[in-house]
């Protein structure tokens, strides 16, 4: 029987509760009482703040650990990652931490992971990289269409749709202009 593969995609966060919330919802989704957790910051260059919030925010709740790629990953990071019964990708710059994971084939540990049953979930970059495509400001704030995710779900993804004004439209444009249609969330 094949695992079943779940990812929680979120638009973002409007306030840390709401944020601790969505993350309760995506521990739950494990089925464990006191899931696994491997943070991975690397969308915001493994900043050491980032990384405090989520120990902070899910310590709690989880058996937390995280995975930093700066100077470079660590030993062993395959199975730390295929140990764990969820895993959360930061926000930040999307392009930035693909290239980063494919170069070090990364990419094809969280492909083994999804196939296997753990849980992947994520805002805004968190949110992105699961698609094939999607908006993101990694190349600056006029927003691009990044047509190279990792392509676990189809289509598109667009996430902070209310919450930054030039993504609406931004993102209608893509569309109407060929961009793969797919879902915008709200923050």
């Amino acid at each position: 029987m094949a695992a079943a593969r779940q990812i929680l995609a979120l638009g973002g966060g409007t306030s840390d509760e709401t944020v601790r919330r969505l993350y309760r919802h995506a521990l739950e989704l494990t089925g464990k009482p006191r899931p696994k957790v491997l943070y991975l910051p690397t969308a915001v260059g493994d900043a050491p703040d980032a990384t405090k919030r989520f120990y902070a925010r899910l310590g709690p709740l989880a058996e937390c650990t995280h995975a930093d790629f700066f100077p470079y990953p660590p030993a062993g990071l395959r199975e730390l990652a295929l140990a764990q019964d969820a895993i959360l990708v930061s926000g930040g710059n999307t392009a930035n931490m693909l290239a980063i994971w494919r170069v070090h084939g990364f990419d094809q540990v969280l492909a083994e992971a999804w196939q296997s049953g753990i849980v992947l979930f994520g805002a805004s970059a968190g949110m992105i990289c699961w698609f094939e495509a999607g908006v993101t400001d990694s190349f600056g704030p006029q927003l691009e269409g990044m047509p190279d995710g990792l392509g676990f779900l189809a289509g598109s993804a667009c996430p902070h749709y209310d919450g930054e004004a030039l993504r609406r439209p931004r993102y209608r444009a893509l569309i109407d202009g060929g961009f793969p249609a797919g879902i915008a969330a709200e923050d």
